[in-house]
């Protein structure tokens, strides 16, 4: 991979990354911070073996799931990730979930991940609008200077929609998970940096324009 030349920075402010559970509403999707409320909506989506084909992690069960969201409220509990629930502004469907992640407040560093949505709704505005409202509080909210992203090396899916949404490839962690089918899991990272973010928001808000016409 083609080495980058980054300009050297300093930041001279460094006010206080406030992390607290929150809801981000938009036109299509509005997102709630998870609970385990959210046990049964999700299960009556969730429960599809496909959704988790690249994962690290197999929900089959209701049992599975709740596993997932209290493992999502417990790294809450820590400070490492604030999950959401996606929901359909339309119909107050719960159609998904997603969550920031590996949050490091002191380098303003943060993950989206960890998304995933039923099939009735993938490839809609839901997604597009769920990153463009995530991606907006990172950045005009927390004034994050780095967003990453990660996925299965082997999920052509994922990687081609990461770099639609105008993310860099930066390279592959190879080894570096084991999934709970026992496969070892290369993964491939992205990221968006806070120079980039304004002409990402404008492509993003294109696309939702589009979507409606």
């Amino acid at each position: 991979m083609e080495q980058e030349n980054l300009p050297v920075r300093f930041i001279e402010t460094r006010a206080p990354m406030i992390v607290t559970p929150i809801t981000l509403t938009g036109e299509h999707v509005c997102m709630q911070p998870l609970a385990l409320t959210h046990l049964e909506p999700l299960c009556a989506i969730g429960l599809d073996e496909e959704l988790w084909r690249w994962t690290t992690v197999n929900i089959q069960t209701p049992e599975h799931m709740r596993a997932y969201i209290a493992t999502a409220l417990r790294e809450q509990a820590e400070g490492k990730s604030l999950p959401f629930a996606t929901t359909e502004k339309s119909t107050g469907r719960i159609v998904g979930c997603t969550r920031f992640g590996n949050i490091d407040t002191a380098n303003r560093r943060v993950e989206i991940g960890w998304t995933w949505v039923g099939r009735e709704w993938q490839r809609t505005a839901v997604n597009t609008e769920a990153k463009l409202l995530m991606l907006e509080h990172a950045f005009e909210t927390w004034s994050c200077l780095r967003v990453e992203f990660k996925t299965d090396s082997l999920n052509a899916r994922s990687r081609s929609a990461i770099l639609r949404l105008g993310a860099k490839e930066e390279g592959t962690f190879r080894n570096h998970m084991i999934t709970d089918s026992g496969r070892l899991r290369h993964s491939v990272y992205y990221s968006l940096i806070d120079s980039e973010w304004p002409e990402v928001k404008a492509r993003l808000q294109q696309k939702l324009e589009t979507a409606k016409a």
